[in-house]
């Protein structure tokens, strides 16, 4: 697919590309040392120059009512610079739960300061499974990935007659978990084998921290991508949504479709970037005088490589347009990234060179990104799942699919 995009969307990547090389120009990643993990001052200038926190948020509440193909074009180039920011967990996972299930309330209190930048949140599921939580590798309806009926995950359950909510439980693997203002949380209510999962809101942003709320920054294999333990100890919380009637599950299946276009376009982009500068550093050192026959392998991989990552570039832009098949094309990128990336580090064989460590920021992100994410395998067996590439009496399935190979979601 060659994707033609319009004079506004170009001038989205424009815009941002300048942004970000200003930032830093020729390095990526760079996270600061900051306790939020990424530079709050960018954070805020993007916000207020392109809008980038509200991009696809409606008008109505401050956002740009912009759709999925431009998300992809400012993800794209957050993932070429490997920006940390709180993009992916605020603007891409926790908002459209928000404006898919909020009360007109919520939505009015909420949607204005996440679409400034003057609010982050993160999305909280129990057991580190957020691939799962989104239905791209398997079917979330039995709510396995939440941690189970009796015991695990997060149990919610009501604190009185206030209609407010008390929450017992952790969740790991909380992508910006550890700075986020709002947290949603995904919970159990009622006893097995009723048990529903909903979510909850709790608000961090206040003076004091809410009572038994525990968050733990935790080591990340990518410093781009920080993750945190989230505790809770009797914590209170608010329902999202009108009552426990809401459909979250279905909201969760719908938002983990469009997430699934934004990673994929953001793998895309930052796969593209560490091809590129292989594709410098090997020119460059065999224009010094190395042997050309030791470059002539080399180039044939990253030849390989380049169909690679454009053909992820046009999945996931095709993907924007038809998210149904937006798993597939995040297997796709993530793929590509992960072989970028090898290619990257290989190239340099352990010279210890700037560049090199330039590389291996992208390895540590594609190495992030599927366990994160992935692994591929699945996030392309339930893909094949739900277009019926395989038969009802299909043998053998992936752990999470039915008995009979089909997925509910």
């Amino acid at each position: 697919m060659d994707t033609a995009f319009t004079a506004e969307q170009d001038e989205i990547r424009r815009t941002l590309r300048e942004l970000l090389a200003a930032r830093d120009p020729g390095h990526p990643g760079g996270a600061p040392a900051t306790p939020d993990g990424y530079d709050t001052a960018l954070w805020h200038r993007l916000a207020q120059e392109l809008g980038l926190p509200g991009l696809a948020l409606p008008k109505e509440y401050g956002g740009g009512g912009r759709g999925p193909a431009e998300l992809a074009v400012a993800l794209e180039e957050t993932g070429r610079a490997l920006l940390p920011s709180p993009l992916l967990a605020t603007a891409v996972l926790a908002a459209p739960l928000i404006l898919a299930l909020g009360t007109a309330e919520q939505r009015a209190a909420l949607l204005p300061p996440l679409a400034a930048g003057e609010l982050t949140a993160a999305l909280a599921v129990p057991g580190g499974s957020l691939p799962a939580a989104l239905g791209l590798t398997g079917d979330l309806t039995g709510g396995a990935w939440a941690g189970g009926g009796r015991a695990g995950g997060v149990q919610a359950r009501p604190a009185g007659g206030d209609g407010g909510w008390r929450l017992y439980g952790e969740a790991a693997q909380v992508l910006d978990g550890h700075s986020a203002g709002l947290l949603l949380i995904a919970a159990h209510t009622g006893g097995f084998p009723r048990s529903r999962t909903l979510l909850f809101l709790v608000r961090t942003d206040g003076p004091e921290p809410p009572a038994g709320l525990v968050r733990t920054r935790q080591t990340s294999l990518d410093a781009t991508r920080p993750l945190a333990r989230v505790q809770l100890r009797d914590t209170e919380a608010e329902l999202l949504g009108a009552d426990d009637t809401v459909d979250a599950l279905a909201a969760l299946a719908a938002t983990g479709r469009t997430a699934a276009v934004a990673l994929a376009a953001e793998a895309a982009g930052a796969a593209a970037s560490a091809l590129e500068r292989t594709v410098d550093d090997v020119g460059e050192r065999e224009r010094s005088g190395r042997v050309a026959d030791a470059f002539q392998a080399a180039r044939l991989r990253l030849a390989d490589v380049y169909v690679r990552v454009r053909t992820a570039r046009s999945a996931a832009y095709y993907a924007a347009s038809d998210p149904e098949t937006g798993g597939l094309a995040l297997a796709q990128a993530l793929e590509a990234l992960r072989l970028a990336a090898a290619e990257g580090v290989q190239s340099h064989g352990g010279t210890g060179c700037a560049s090199e460590g330039e590389a291996r920021l992208y390895f540590n992100r594609a190495a992030s990104d599927e366990l994160l994410l992935g692994p591929v395998q699945l996030l392309r067996d339930h893909a094949a799942q739900r277009a019926g590439l395989f038969g009802a009496e299909r043998q053998g399935g992936a752990a999470g699919h039915g008995p009979a190979g089909r997925v509910a979601v």
